[in-house]
């Protein structure tokens, strides 16, 4: 049996001879001086393949940029705690709530999370490909001053966005957790939550809280409430206030089960007046899944609504039970990505969750062409 994969031609990938050439027309319509690699994860728990798949090709993309253009290259890590620690729903409305993890944890104690969980593998693909990295946390973005202009100026133009962001109701999830000492909690789908333009740079945010009825937040450029959007509404934010550093080219990079959400993205981005050549690159990394073809959910199968794939190791799940150091883990990691990138056939792809721990484990080399 060979080691590496055996991959169909698609269309995206016969038009390309390397798959850092989908991103060619970027970079040469505005020539960059720099191109930094933007990948985020929910910090809900210990990372999965999947999410150190996305993390080891968004450095090794970086090197082979770096190296095909000439041009410094960065990875930026966005660790999302802003993900449903726990939820509750309110007797009294049916309303549905969330308190997240930044709210319940505290941001030392997330800092700590994230230093223990992904520090350790970004430090060893760094130096291992001489790739620089920052680690951002949503707590820090949300209250950086340019991501929360961002949103001011946003606000009055949400009508237009707001069916992209959330086509089944119209209502863009904006929670902005109560304030009351300790309590933190937040309407999870927005229904009573409002906000409106009080000055130029001030924003009046009303709500309800499960156990402290209506509160009112203010928000501003520098302080005021802790701004939680929603996945689609904070990718809006996030990706136009990357619009605006000059000589800088952002790449987002997603697990390929992101295809179909960021073309509302894109959609709600030209609403509010972005021009398609002024939407982000993109970058959509191969995905793990089961054997029915479903994307490889940790919690799912924590849950028992589906079981381990046949193939996959229980370490797929939680990356600390890799039999090795986080080296070793690196190098084979990076391995893998080697052969991802040998050929765009390999690359615009999904695999099985067995077949990443094949490749993942196989002896090198592994890369042959295809061609």
């Amino acid at each position: 049996m060979t080691t590496h994969p055996v991959s169909p031609n698609t269309v995206l990938a016969n038009a390309l001879h390397h798959a850092e050439d989908v991103l060619t027309p970027r970079i040469l319509a505005s020539p960059p001086e720099r191109i930094v690699l933007v990948v985020g994860t929910q910090i809900n728990g210990a990372p999965h393949i999947g999410t150190s798949l996305v993390q080891s090709l968004a450095f090794a993309m970086a090197a082979r940029l770096r190296d095909r253009f000439g041009l410094p290259t960065e990875v930026l890590f966005s660790a999302l705690d802003n993900a449903p620690y726990k939820l509750a729903t309110d007797p009294a409305s049916g309303h549905g709530y969330q308190r997240a993890y930044a709210q319940a944890l505290g941001e030392q104690a997330l800092l700590d999370l994230v230093t223990a969980l992904y520090q350790p593998l970004f430090t060893a693909l760094s130096r291992r490909l001489g790739i620089p990295h920052r680690i951002e946390t949503y707590t820090q973005q949300q209250a950086g001053e340019h991501y929360r202009r961002t949103w001011l100026r946003l606000l009055p133009r949400i009508d237009a966005a707001r069916w992209w962001l959330a086509p089944s109701t119209g209502t863009p999830h904006l929670r902005v957790p109560c304030p009351h000492p300790d309590c933190g909690w937040a309407e999870k789908h927005a229904e009573r939550t409002r906000a409106h333009l009080t000055g130029p740079e001030t924003a009046q945010v009303s709500a309800v809280c499960l156990h402290h009825g209506p509160y009112e937040a203010t928000i501003t450029p520098t302080a005021g409430g802790y701004l939680d959007l929603a996945t689609l509404y904070r990718n809006l934010v996030k990706e136009l206030a990357l619009t605006s550093p000059q000589g800088t080219l952002h790449v987002m990079v997603k697990g390929g089960d992101w295809v179909f959400g960021s073309h509302l993205v894109d959609e709600a981005l030209q609403a509010v007046g972005l021009t398609r050549t002024q939407l982000p690159a993109r970058l959509f990394c191969p995905q793990v899944v089961t054997d029915t073809g479903a994307k490889l959910s940790k919690s799912l199968i924590r849950e028992g609504r589906a079981p381990l794939p046949e193939g996959a190791a229980p370490w797929m799940l939680d990356t600390r039970q890799w039999p090795g150091t986080v080296t070793e883990y690196a190098d084979q990691l990076l391995a893998m990505t080697e052969t991802l990138l040998s050929d765009p056939r390999h690359f615009f792809r999904s695999y099985s969750a067995a077949e990443i721990g094949r490749l993942i484990t196989a002896p090198s080399p592994r890369s042959v062409p295809s061609r």
